[in-house]
């Protein structure tokens, strides 16, 4: 699949009567964004909550509605035309409708007719998703192959606070991508490493570098939209962690025993995280003075090179991913690496180029496959179209 996957896309929106519908608006802004079209049909009720001309402005199509419901068949129509369809807010009534195949308006009749994915998101008081009919619901919408997201927990519109909020618009975006992809690696558990670590001279100083963790997250987000159950130890970086399970780390050293710790459990491991290669010999306990003269002298000793110490403890079905950040002799520096730590690829990329490594969205990497009889492929375009066409390299083995 090219790294155009998910733009292009046709995303059928219908939107029931709940509060959570203003948060629809957004959303259609997201879909343009993403070079997306969007179709969407509203309920009666869900125009007391966001109107249909905010929508058509929106989207730069009309909106349709109960009304439009005649001789052209649009619930027909529309639900060919659907590449995904997302029903957000989905109520508790709606969704009693599609699980019973009740087909009394526009928008549930374009459900019963559809045969694209189609993704729910539940939005409602917490004892309302709690009672029984609804879980009842919510199981055979599953059972038939709807994928129903889970709604968020938080303060709910009636003031209580609980689980029932519809997720923002760009998770909702995640559910979109999830649904678009084919799921050729559902069943695998895919660990990924991302951002910096921090290494503590004292206890309000350290040395980093410049990582975010952007290619990492890249790498598991798209793993997670292939089906894949993802894991991320992630250094002392602010990650968009949905639908992402997160270990939070600060140091070489708390990554090590993160990553050994889910060694077992992971049959891919991307290492993608900027670790320090040296830390100070001594953390001072309080914080250095200025003194008198004009330098001070710290000790570093090296950190475990984690890629190696995986390397070595890997079992044979399992597949290691590294990065070499480079400045120069991007090549050769990468393939000693290869060798050294025993990894199945190497994505290597020049951090000194423009619009390339640290920070940026962007970057440009080569794959150097192990294998010799596997060739090496260049990849240059944003990091999340990186991350989709680099897995399809490794999942075709």
């Amino acid at each position: 699949m090219s790294i155009n996957w998910k733009h292009n896309r046709k995303i059928l929106i219908g939107i029931t009567g709940g509060i959570a519908a203003y948060k629809i608006p957004h959303l259609v802004r997201l879909i343009t964004k993403a070079e997306c079209e969007s179709e969407i049909i509203m309920t009666r009720m869900s125009e007391n909550f966001v109107t249909p001309m905010t929508l058509e402005t929106l989207s730069g199509r009309p909106v349709w509605r109960d009304e439009d419901f005649d001789s052209r068949i649009p619930h027909i129509k529309l639900s060919q035309w659907a590449d995904v369809f997302v029903i957000a807010p989905c109520t508790a009534n709606t969704l009693a409708k599609f699980a019973h195949g009740i087909s009394d308006n526009l928008l549930t009749s374009a459900f019963t007719a559809s045969t694209c994915p189609v993704v729910v998101f539940p939005a409602m008081n917490e004892h309302m998703y709690d009672n029984p009919s609804t879980r009842e619901n919510l199981r055979i919408l599953s059972e038939r192959g709807v994928h129903v997201a889970e709604p968020s927990i938080g303060e709910l519109a009636c003031g209580d606070s609980g689980k029932g909020r519809m997720p923002e618009p760009e998770e909702i975006m995640h559910e979109i991508f999830r649904a678009l992809c084919v799921h050729d690696m559902a069943g695998k558990h895919v660990l990924v490493t991302a951002g910096p670590t921090h290494e503590y001279i004292d206890p309000v100083r350290y040395i980093s570098n410049p990582s975010t963790g952007k290619m990492g997250v890249s790498m598991a987000r798209s793993a997670w939209y292939r089906g894949a159950d993802v894991r991320v130890i992630a250094g002392p970086v602010e990650i968009d962690s949905y639908g992402l399970e997160v270990i939070h780390v600060k140091s070489a050293d708390d990554m090590l025993e993160a990553v050994k710790s889910n060694l077992e459990w992971s049959d891919c491991i991307i290492k993608a995280a900027a670790v320090g290669d040296y830390r100070a010999k001594e953390i001072n306990e309080h914080k250095i003075k200025r003194g008198d003269t004009n330098t001070i002298t710290i000790e570093l000793v090296q950190n475990p090179d984690i890629s190696a110490e995986v390397g070595r403890l890997k079992r044979k079905n399992q597949i290691l991913v590294g990065f070499a950040a480079e400045t120069d002799d991007i090549e050769s520096n990468a393939r000693m690496k290869l060798e050294r730590k025993n990894l199945d690829y190497i994505l290597a990329n020049d951090v000194l180029s423009a619009n390339s490594g640290f920070a940026s969205d962007t970057n440009t990497l080569r794959l150097i496959p192990r294998d010799e009889s596997k060739h090496e492929k260049i990849f240059s375009g944003l990091k999340n179209d990186i991350a989709f066409d680099v897995w399809s390299e490794i999942i075709a083995d």
